[in-house]
Formats: structure tokens, sequence, C-alpha cells
């Protein structure tokens, strides 16, 4: 018996499945030698390839067929894609394959500067002129080295520079194009390099300036490209032998000496930045036995921060501002400090840019009708291949040496530069550069543009207020009347005379002193030792003042102190002891340690200190006086003068702190018109409200009409025996 009918066949190979016991059947896309059916167990089920005949699948135009096992597909030919954008498809039914362009879906196919060319079904790579595809990469372009393949057509007076794609005919060193040419091109044509024209400033008559562009021409006619870095030495002795001893340049007009300057400094930027192509190597610096110093760099190409320069200067630029735009041969950046430019910069104006200015007029709230400058530094001419320095982007930054110092009052480095005018003359200007900050003896500056830079100490003169010097006049003038009437009334009443009219007549005179001393002697300073001594007996004899101000109140709180048990004998033998030495010892004092240590402004602020205790001391204290007082006469009188302390003690000259801000200007009018009458104050409260004072000056003004009526009798009387004695005539 066989099997049975509804087992399954053991046996059937791969890719097939078992049809009953005894035959199996090929899957869809196999088959075997004996067809469809297998009932043999040494068959097999193989793939078929419907890519191939009999069968050969048609997928259509522009695709190919793809065989897998037990099926088939359709993909586009290289080069093409469906519409779709599917990858695959069954039959010709289902192609929409057309193109793809390679250069758009694939930008960067083709590398460096090669071009992408989109073909039916492919794409190519072209290279432009100067450039050729790699054989190794045919995707990549290449340099083409015209000047090594001898592939170019530069003139012998130049030499070949290869560039990616192309090539340029550049001067050799010490030559220069001809005239129609420009460097750097493919048809360039050069000739030898010569000594720029440079001749004297028209106008201008001095011999010391023809005997110094005589040397020039010298120069120009003996130069020759390899003797460059000679005659740029040479050139700068000259200029140092002429700064030195500039003889009748010295006594030019101004406007003459300064067109001068404009030209000397010009002139030599336009030489230096010439003959440095020719210099050899690609730095140079050189210093003069006159302390001249120039530092050269020269380079064909560069990129990035430059840094040159010496002891007088340094500078920092960008090269690409050195080379500019024209790109015209090997690039120059030069700086030559001279610091022997004085005479013939002296008196030159100075040119504050118009921000600045308004800055400082706001400061000081006055503005300006002068500005009075110092040369520092050396002056600084940079010089570069661009001749295109008036905004420059990045800026340039300096760093200029100079001996130590320190601005004073309205005073401040600046940086400036030369600027040449229309007529050729020239003045100092800042518009353009900003001074970023002074260290020991270096300033350092940053400029928008290039000329000749230099350092100097500016002195800003602000036109005053005339109003305030006349209210200053004849204030103090009035207060010197005063005060020579209260020192002879403190003098000649005895009534009066106790420690209170010492303490006022010592404040009388040292204030009477000092106000006379600055009227008649606060401008002179032409002599400097007169102005030293002069200044020194003002700053003592105003300290002296405050002192015996300060006494003055210290001996009215005292006096205060003691009302209820009417103590004056204690308080005045303390301040009999006290006084003298305090009064003329400590301001001594003051005074010779403010000289030694250069500052002023500490012993105002000390006297400034006591005057605001002694203020707070005598508000506490008369708040607090005992309620006997009030049984003296004339306590309103009492209350009026205590109150007239603050202006009699100097008070008042804590208003000069409060001169800021918008209310500065009304402040100074406080400030000049009250303690410029402080002497009448004086007078007024000790001398013309003394009840004791006045009945001294009824009785001296008796005397004195007394005297003039007994003179007046005594004349009449010596009259009348004279004409008695006379003899009678007839």
């Amino acid at each position: 018996l066989g099997p049975p009918a509804d087992s399954c066949a053991p046996w059937c190979p791969r890719n097939s499945v078992c049809i009953n016991a005894i035959a199996c059947r090929c899957h869809p896309g196999f088959s075997s030698w004996s067809g469809e059916i297998i009932t043999s167990p040494a068959d097999s089920c193989d793939d078929i390839n419907e890519c191939e005949p009999p069968l050969a699948v048609s997928c259509g135009k522009f695709a190919d067929c793809q065989n897998v096992d037990g099926s088939h597909y359709c993909t586009c030919s290289p080069g093409y894609g469906l519409v779709s954008g599917a990858t695959t498809f069954r039959n010709e039914s289902e192609n929409t394959c057309q193109d793809v362009d390679e250069c758009q879906q694939k930008p960067r196919i083709c590398k460096g500067r090669s071009v992408c060319i989109n073909t039916l079904g492919s794409y190519t790579c072209t290279c432009p002129p100067g450039l050729e595809l790699n054989p190794k990469d045919p995707n990549l372009c290449t340099d083409v080295d015209e000047c090594s393949s001898r592939q170019h057509p530069c003139h012998n007076s130049t030499a070949c520079i290869n560039t990616v794609g192309s090539y340029r005919c550049r001067c050799r060193r010490g030559w220069t194009p001809l005239p129609g040419f420009r460097d750097n091109q493919n048809t360039t044509v050069c000739e030898e390099m010569s000594f720029p024209t440079w001749t004297p400033p028209p106008g201008i008559q001095s011999q010391r300036l023809s005997g110094f562009f005589e040397r020039v021409q010298d120069l120009r006619r003996r130069f020759t490209p390899a003797s460059a870095q000679d005659t740029v030495q040479d050139l700068i002795q000259s200029v140092d032998e002429l700064l030195k001893a500039p003889g009748d340049l010295e006594t030019l007009a101004l406007p003459d000496r300064h067109h001068t300057v404009t030209h000397l400094l010009s002139g030599l930027e336009e030489v230096l930045r010439t003959l440095a192509k020719a210099v050899p190597g690609g730095s140079f610096t050189y210093q003069s036995p006159e302390g001249t110093e120039l530092s050269l760099v020269i380079q064909e190409q560069g990129h990035g921060n430059v840094t040159l320069g010496q002891s007088h200067a340094r500078m920092l630029l960008d090269w690409a501002v050195a080379a500019g735009a024209a790109g015209s041969g090997p690039t120059v950046a030069g700086i030559l400090s001279n610091p022997n430019m004085q005479k013939l910069l002296a008196n030159a104006s100075l040119e504050l840019d118009p921000e600045r200015q308004a800055e400082l007029e706001e400061t000081h709230e006055s503005p300006l009708y002068g500005v009075q400058w110092r040369l520092l530094s050396a002056v600084n001419s940079v010089f570069l291949s661009n001749t295109n320095t008036t905004k420059l982007d990045p800026k340039v930054t300096f760093a200029f040496s100079h001996p130590p110092e320190k601005p004073g009052t309205r005073q401040e480095l600046i940086c400036a530069f030369w600027k040449g005018a229309d007529d050729g003359g020239g003045h100092w200007a800042t518009t353009g550069c900003w001074t970023l900050g002074s260290w020991n003896n270096s300033t350092t500056c940053q400029c928008s543009h290039l000329s000749s830079f230099a350092v100097l100490m500016a002195h800003y003169d602000v036109q005053e207020d005339p109003m305030l010097d006349v209210i200053t006049y004849v204030g103090l003038s009035l207060s010197l009347l005063c005060l020579l009437l209260a020192a002879l009334t403190f003098l000649l009443c005895r009534a009066i005379q106790n420690t209170s009219t010492s303490l006022h007549l010592q404040l009388s005179l040292c204030l009477f002193l000092a106000h006379l001393l600055f009227l008649t002697a606060m401008d002179r300073t032409e002599i400097t030792v007169l102005c030293a001594v002069i200044a020194g007996a003002l700053h003592y004899l105003y300290l002296a003042s405050f002192t015996w101000m300060l006494l003055a109140g210290l001996h009215l709180f005292l006096t205060a102190r003691n009302l209820t048990v009417v103590s004056y004998s204690s308080v005045s033998r303390f301040m009999k002891k006290l006084m003298f030495p305090v009064g003329y010892g400590v301001p001594a004092m003051i005074v010779a340690i403010s000289a030694h240590k250069h500052d002023h402004h500490r012993t105002s602020i000390v006297n400034l200190a006591f005057f605001l205790m002694t203020l707070w001391i005598l508000k506490s204290r008369l708040s607090l006086l005992n309620s006997d007082v009030s049984t003296l006469q004339n306590t309103r009188m009492l209350t009026f003068k205590a109150t007239a302390q603050l202006f009699i003690l100097g008070c008042t000259w804590c208003l000069g702190i409060l001169q800021v801000g918008p209310a500065a200007h009304v402040m100074a009018y406080f400030f000049t018109i009250i303690n410029s009458l402080q002497g009448v104050s004086i007078f007024l409260v000790y001398c013309l409200l003394s009840q004791q004072v006045r009945e001294q000056y009824g009785k001296w003004l008796k005397r004195v009409r007394k005297t003039k009526a007994d003179s007046e009798t005594f004349t009449l009387s010596s009259r009348t025996m004279s004409d008695a004695s006379r003899p009678f005539m007839v």
C-alpha cells in the first residue's frame, strides 16, 4: 500500500510547496526542468529570469529590468528618474522615466572652480580659462601655471606671478610702470624707478631751505634703485640738519613757516613711499644720529594685523588698509618719527573736533576762546602704499612715547594731527582721532585717517563771565576800605578792646592783605619765581584768615556757653594763650606741607570741615541758652549778630561746593557777591552796629569839629590883632 492520498511529500525542494504525498509545485517565479509540478525528489525549483528571453519583460524607454529571486522590477537608467520620485516600477505601463539634472540636484558634484554642464542622462565638468581637469579626478579643476610653462606674454621688464586661473606681470624691484600702464596687469610694461620730483615750496624765501633742496636734487641725480636704502638714510640726515639749525626759517612769518612744515611733511612722505619699494628685504629700521626713527614693512602679500615702530611711536594696522584697492607692486607701510620739529611748529593753531569742543563748553559752562598747546612727543608721519587714507576701516591704533606728564586744571593730553590747508599752510586738528588713554610715559590713540601725528598737552582758555569779575573787583575794593576802617577802629577804640576785638583785628588784617594782594598781583605770572611767591603768600594769607575765622567761632561758642554764669575771664585767658600760635602757626605749617606735596586742595577741605563743625556747635549751643539771656538788653541785636556770624566766620565759602549742575552759574553769583563783601560784613556788625563804637565815633567827630572850630577862632583872632596893630593912615 502506498502513502495516504492526503499526506504531504517530505522531499519537496526549496522554493516549492507540497501538493500531496507524491507531488510538489514550484513557487511563482520558479520552475523545474520537468515543469511546474515536481514528482521526483531529484528535481529542484530554480528562479525564472524574467529579464532575459524568452520572457524578456519590457520596462520601456530609459529603463532597465532587474531580476530577483522569484520576481523582477524595473528601474530608470542612470541619469534618469521617475516623475513621482519612486525608485522602482513593474512594467512599461508604469514607466515615467525622465532626465535628471545632476548639476541642480548636486551643486557640488563638480569640485573647486569647475563648472557643471548637464547632459541627457549624465553631466560633464568643464574648467574656466587658466584651469584644466585633473586626470586623477575628472570632477576637479586645477590651476595651469602659465609662468613655469612660459605660456605668458609678460614683458621682460616684469616678473610673471602665477595666480589661480591666470597670471600677473609685476614690475621688478626698483622699477615702476610706464605712463599709461598699471602694475600687476597682463600687459604691464615698466621702467627703472627714479627719485620723485621734490621742489621748494613756492613763495618761500629762505637760504636754509634752498640749501636743503639743493641737497635733495643731488640725491635725486645720484639715485639708483640699488642704492635706495642709502638714499633714504641720507635724506633723513639732511632733514635732521635742516630742523636742528633752521636758521632763517625761524624768522619767517607764521603762515610761511607753517606752509614750509606742510610742504616738508607731505613731500617727505611721498619720497619715502616711493623709495621704500626699492629697499631690499621685508622690513627696514633706521635711527639717525639726531634721534629720528624710520620703520618700514614691505610685503608682496600680507593679511591680518601688522605692528611697526620703535621707541618714539608704534603703530598697529590691518594689512588690508596698507594695501588698499590698487595692489600696485609690493605693499609698503612706514612711520617716520622726528623729535626735532618744535621750532617750526611753534605758535601753530589747534582746531578741536566740534563734538569735543561742545563737550568742553558744556563741562565748563562757558565758551572756549582759545586753546594753548605744548608738543610732548615726536612728530610721527605715516605713509602707506594706499594713498586713500581719509576714512579707514578698521581704524589705526598708535602708542606715542613722551615724558611723564600729569594734566592740571583745564588741561588734557590729546592726540592731534597736522592738517594741511588749501592755501598750503597747516594747523593741528583732532577730528577723526581719539585718545584712548595715557599710562606712565605713553599715550594710546586711534585714528580713522592718516597724516602726521603727535601728542599735545592742551590747556583750554574758558571765557569767564565778565560780570563776575566786576562784582569781584567792586566787592573786594569795598571790603578793603571797610577792613581798613575796622582795623583802625579795633586799634584806636579802647572801650571795645578785649579778646574778641583782638581776634577780629587779626582777621581784618589778614583779609585786608589777602584781598590787596589778590587785586594787585594776581595776574603777575610772567616771572616764575615771583608767581610762586605770590601764590604762596595768597595761600598763607587766606589760610590765616580761615584760621582766625575758626578761632572767632570758637570764642563765640565758649562765650555763649558761659553766658549763664558770666564767666569770661577763663575764656579770655584761654584764647590769649591759644590764638596767636594757632592763628599764624597752623597756616604756616599747612602751606609748608602743601608746597612739599604739591597738593593745595586738602587745606580747603579741612577748613570747610572746621566751618561746618563750628556752625553746628553754634546752632546747638545757642539753642540751649538759659532763659536769663532774654533779660539782656538789645536781644534782637544779639540774635542778628549771631546770625551774621555765618557770613563773618566764612561759612558762606561752602557755596563753592554747590557750583555744579544747572544751578552752577547762579551759585557762582551768590558765592562771589557774599564772599567779596565779607569785609563789609565785619565793619557793619562790629563797628556800625556796636553802640560803644558809635559813641566813640561821635566823640571823635565832636573832637574833629571842636578842633576845626578852635582853629577857625584862632585864625579870626589872629587876623583881628593883626589889623589892630597896623598904623592908622589918612
